[in-house]
């Protein structure tokens, strides 16, 4: 990696440079401007034609409307929120509050600045979450299935990685000095959260019996790349699901004696994590949690499922109880507060597309909404002229909301005519729910030699019931990504970078050149 020296301070006078060229821009008031020193890196995937171009595409708007300096950054990722995800979030957040749906605001709405974000990888035209996590924490697009890599890289093939691999923003932060924080509702080892550390040419290699096909042994797993992570004194705190790919097949679970860990190496991931030092702490449950000073210099591990977290709908049936989205992000913004040098946070709403998957659309909506509740804690604890929050998803679902339901009609429920006020039918003769899927477990097969199948008759089924699971058309096992746009919100120090239709890989370069992290792109 190349260092290019960079003051923070010259991003301020760059914005105070900018008041000529836009006299109305935001951002251009130096009043309130913090002075951080700090220097700019040119990440090891600089050449990358992706990474090139949306530098540029940045710096431009850079030069005509400057750019205030940002000393914290926070990612918020809703995995899988699509437009039509956060629509139908808004109505549900309104109505399960008492109020009207359709004119309530999420607090992600509110935000000052808004984009669309192309998500398409390098060979994906409908991507997935490893590939679309790397290009917002690498500022490069790549194949979809990989992580941390380039476009080079093959499928399964380790000999391929190097040099192919990149510098994540959360690994500059980490050079320079910062604290730096990963909390999710998935497993730590999933796609979106791994994008920050992990260099894989499979997204699947979480645990090291996982490490199937093609050279696989020559490989280290994602959970193994976390606790061996050589970036400055690692994180501060990494908290989702997933404990199984950090503990041996030997070892039983700590919630369930019936289960037992992953691995097959004989290494206790966990153990190797409490031995770095005095501050490391492992927790496991919401009384672990709880138990944790996180205005300490505890450095936290929390996995507190062996897989994904518990949906926000059915916590209140795990017995061991586990901490809310909302809990994970004000501990991490308290503890990663602490480093005044400022820090870097991924915080991932990770089942919103496991609910979507599923085609629940109840728990899509509700993680949505508990994402959305730790958004709002987020600017309730951060410095608006300090942190940079943007506010994003990986990629796109295939929910969409139809028919002509009345104004305030439940949005899980079915549809209802805004003309008389009657239960509309299908032309089957059949009611149908406002919210559906294109593609799902629940579609009508056709069998061939048998008779075209017969839509479900929904009369009689409550279809806003947590576990009613919407209508798709195709038939699926698991309902697909959606490959349209996706929103951005932004607010905060470099948030007026974020406008118009942008890619997806954009998203680096605003928060590397808004933090002083990222140096300009050189001719």
């Amino acid at each position: 990696m190349r260092r290019t020296a960079l003051p923070l301070v010259s991003i301020a006078a760059l914005a105070i440079a900018g008041c000529s060229a836009s006299s109305d821009s935001a951002g251009t008031d130096s009043t309130s401007t913090p002075t951080i020193t700090r220097e700019a890196a040119t990440p090891i995937q600089s050449g990358d034609s992706y990474y090139q171009s949306a530098a540029e595409a940045v710096d431009a708007r850079i030069q005509q409307r400057g750019v205030k300096p940002a000393k914290n950054v926070i990612l918020f990722v809703g995995d899988g929120m699509s437009i039509p995800t956060i629509t139908a979030a808004r109505i549900y957040a309104g109505q399960k509050r008492g109020l009207d749906g359709e004119s309530y605001r999420l607090t992600m709405e509110t935000l000052p600045f808004m984009a669309l974000s192309k998500t398409y990888s390098h060979d994906f035209q409908v991507a997935d979450s490893a590939s679309t996590a790397t290009a917002m924490v690498t500022g490069a697009k790549t194949n979809s299935r990989m992580l941390g890599v380039l476009q080079d890289t093959r499928f399964n093939n380790c000999a391929s990685v190097e040099g192919n691999t990149t510098d994540t923003l959360f690994e500059l932060a980490e050079r320079a000095g910062l604290a730096t924080g990963l909390v999710s509702t998935a497993r730590l080892t999933h796609a979106t959260p791994a994008s920050t550390f992990a260099k894989s040419p499979s997204r699947d290699w979480e645990n090291d019996a996982d490490l199937k096909g093609g050279d696989a042994s020559a490989c280290k797993d994602i959970a193994r790349q976390l606790i061996e992570w050589p970036e400055g004194d690692g994180f501060e705190v990494a908290m989702a699901g997933g404990r199984g790919s950090f503990t041996t097949v030997d070892q039983a679970d700590v919630e369930n004696a019936d289960w037992s860990g992953n691995r097959e190496d004989g290494r206790d991931l966990t153990a190797e994590w409490t031995a770095k030092s005095d501050d490391h702490v492992y927790i496991t449950d919401k009384a672990g949690f709880d138990a944790i000073d996180f205005a300490s210099d505890a450095k936290v591990l929390g996995l507190f499922e062996p897989s994904h977290m518990k949906f926000a709908i059915d916590r209140a049936d795990d017995p061991a109880g586990e901490p809310s989205l909302v809990d994970l992000t004000k501990a991490a913004i308290t503890r990663l507060s602490r480093n005044d040098e400022g820090f870097v946070l991924m915080v991932e709403g990770g089942r919103i597309d496991h609910g979507h998957h599923g085609v629940s659309a109840i728990r899509a909506l509700d993680e949505t909404d508990e994402m959305d509740q730790a958004v709002a804690a987020a600017l309730e604890m951060t410095n608006a002229d300090e942190t940079l929050i943007i506010v994003t998803a990986d990629h796109s679902h295939t929910m969409t909301i139809s028919g002509y339901p009345k104004r305030g009609n439940p949005i899980l429920g079915k549809v209802v005519s805004g003309l008389d006020n009657a239960p509309m039918d299908a032309q089957d003769g059949k009611p149908y729910t406002t919210l559906s899927y294109a593609s799902g477990m629940t579609a009508c097969r056709l069998v061939s030699g048998e008779q075209d199948c017969v839509r479900e008759d929904l009369s009689d089924i409550d279809t806003t019931e947590k576990n009613f699971q919407q209508p798709s058309l195709v038939f699926m096992a698991s309902e697909t990504h959606g490959g349209d746009d996706v929103a951005i919100f932004a607010t905060g120090p470099g948030s007026e970078l974020v406008s118009g239709v942008m890619e997806q890989n954009e998203i680096f370069h605003v928060m590397g050149r808004a933090s002083g992290l990222v140096s300009a792109p050189t001719e």
